[in-house]
């Protein structure tokens, strides 16, 4: 009688099948943890006067309309007299954690001044960054509002004196025909608080236009003019109707034109204008950016409209 053979014994290490899932899910997930850690920025702290819309994983950073980091806690600061909100920037973001770097809350805003933030009603609150150029830094001070749109590298900038501000936000057009062709930067008290001084910015292309006895008016709002044949009602924009605007003119005398205004040159900001103003028609070359080719330019004195 033979003997039954002898069972052969595997060394070789096997997984249960249950087990392969769970580790396929284990191992995804490290993958993860991983990107997210390596993908992570600095994180800082911005301490607001309020947190009103501010959430915790919720609310994004924003710089130039991308999103480059995340609100991660919200808390009083010690002082328990503003809002102290920690933000995890990414890594691409981390140039923004500098000495000098603005943040401010992006909020809806409506009122007779206009309409600002629409798009948060829908979305929340969003936080926006404008860069420093100091050093390293992680703990910031909130603006209560967004800072005045200043670029000092671009065009030539202005400033108007009135009697009162009126409905003048920063970021209000100024218009050359009703054409738009500055901003309104910022504005404040003069010295001896008996006027406004109003800083506008002039775009490069059409810097030209602003001479030594340009005249500048508020061309903000909306006009009634009531007689026998009517009512009319006129607004030069309906971004000028909501945020204020200016607009101006350059006279062309008999002697020429006068010089180019220098940057940081002072005029009155008339309260309406003077209809001898808008019969100036001064040649003064531009160079508008983007200009469809396909648009001849009129020589000489212009052509009518209707023949």
């Amino acid at each position: 009688m033979s003997e039954p053979a002898s069972p052969k014994v595997s060394r070789r290490l096997t997984v249960p099948l249950v087990w392969i899932v769970p580790l396929i899910a284990l191992g995804v997930g490290g993958w993860m943890l991983f990107h997210e850690y390596r993908e992570r920025g600095p994180e800082i702290t911005i301490d607001f006067a309020e947190g009103n819309g501010i959430e915790p994983r919720k609310t994004s950073l924003e710089y130039l309309g991308v999103s480059v980091g995340t609100v991660t806690a919200v808390k009083f600061a010690e002082t328990m007299d503003r809002v102290r909100v920690t933000l995890r920037l990414e890594r691409d973001a981390a140039p923004l954690a500098r000495q000098g770097t603005l943040f401010w809350v992006v909020r809806p805003e409506i009122g007779l001044s206009g309409v600002r933030g629409l798009d948060t009603l829908f979305s929340g609150a969003r936080i926006v960054a404008s860069p420093g150029k100091g050093e390293p830094a992680t703990a910031f001070q909130g603006l209560e509002k967004a800072p005045p749109l200043e670029n000092r590298e671009e065009g030539r900038a202005f400033t108007l004196q009135a009697d009162r501000l009126g409905s003048m936000l920063p970021g209000a057009p100024v218009f050359f025909r009703e054409m738009k062709v500055g901003v309104v930067e910022t504005s404040r008290l003069s010295n001896d608080s008996a006027s406004v001084m109003i800083r506008v910015r002039i775009k490069t292309p059409y810097v030209d236009l602003v001479r030594k006895n340009t005249r500048f008016w508020n061309a903000g709002g909306v006009s009634f003019k009531v007689s026998l044949l009517g009512a009319q009602v006129k607004s030069t924009s309906l971004e000028s109707l909501f945020s204020g605007g200016i607009s101006f003119a350059t006279p062309d005398g008999e002697r020429g034109l006068a010089p180019v205004a220098d940057d940081g040159d002072i005029f009155t900001l008339h309260p309406e204008m003077d209809k001898e103003w808008l019969k100036w028609r001064p040649l003064i070359p531009i160079q508008p950016p983007n200009e469809s080719p396909d648009i001849a330019e009129p020589r000489g004195p212009l052509a009518p409209l209707v023949k």
